[in-house]
């Protein structure tokens, strides 16, 4: 017989061989510590986890870090804000799920072994079907930006308007006019964004059009992946 300690080793063995099994234990303590650790963000806020550029994430040259762990650190970001903003939550209680539809990412300068790096992740655009996503690999010394992806989460049965319009709540915005200046501060929790992206009604009243414009490049982005599918489906 074997002592207990052999018995769990073995279990160990085994699962890390068939599961990629500090994977799931560092997406676990990212839920934790973003639902009950971190401060709770508005949707539009911009969220930040740290990185740090290990043995197991390196090249095959053992120069930088592998192109494709940049998209495996995004699961942890994606993670960190959808339990943040409560986006996810949200998703769920109208019924709905999400998945990612589209991915792109353009590399700047190597993420070196062992050194550090922050992912900044914000919503840059949404429509009825998708939101759209930047994270941002910052170096924390200088901010540099290291590479930039932008992701398409494609939200199924609910609207992702209606999401966003759930979550871009009412009572996180203080409206500040005068009577020939119009201005406007949105207050995010601890931060404020100012924004002069307003929206004049008939009556003359003014109020904040949070969503943003389509930027150039996801428009030219949209206009790709929507060209692509049109040719899947008619070759299949």
């Amino acid at each position: 017989m074997l002592p207990w300690w052999c018995y769990l080793l073995i279990t160990g063995l085994v699962l890390y061989a068939l599961f990629e099994l500090h994977y799931f234990l560092r997406m676990c303590l990212c839920v934790i510590l973003a639902r009950f650790v971190k401060r709770k963000c508005h949707i539009l806020e911009t969220t930040i986890v740290g990185g740090l550029c290990l043995t197991n994430d390196i090249d095959w040259l053992l120069y930088h870090m592998n192109n494709a762990r940049y998209l495996r650190e995004l699961d942890f970001a994606r993670v960190d804000f959808y339990e943040r903003t409560d986006l996810y939550r949200t998703i769920k209680r109208k019924g709905g799920s999400v998945f990612q539809g589209a991915a792109t990412i353009r590399y700047r300068r190597f993420i070196r072994p062992y050194h550090r790096f922050h992912i900044q992740s914000r919503i840059i655009y949404w429509d009825d079907q998708s939101v759209y996503m930047e994270h941002r690999f910052v170096r924390p010394s200088d901010q540099f930006v290291h590479a930039i992806a932008i992701c398409r989460q494609r939200i199924v049965d609910c609207s992702a308007e209606e999401v966003m319009n759930d979550l871009l709540a009412p009572k996180s915005m203080q409206l500040q006019a005068s009577h020939n200046t119009v201005s406007s501060t949105v207050s995010l929790d601890n931060s404020a964004v100012t924004t002069t992206n307003l929206d004049v009604a008939e009556n003359g009243q003014t109020h904040v059009k949070l969503k943003p414009d389509v930027p150039p490049e996801i428009q030219k982005w949209i206009e790709y992946n929507d060209l692509s599918s049109k040719n899947l489906r008619s070759n299949c």
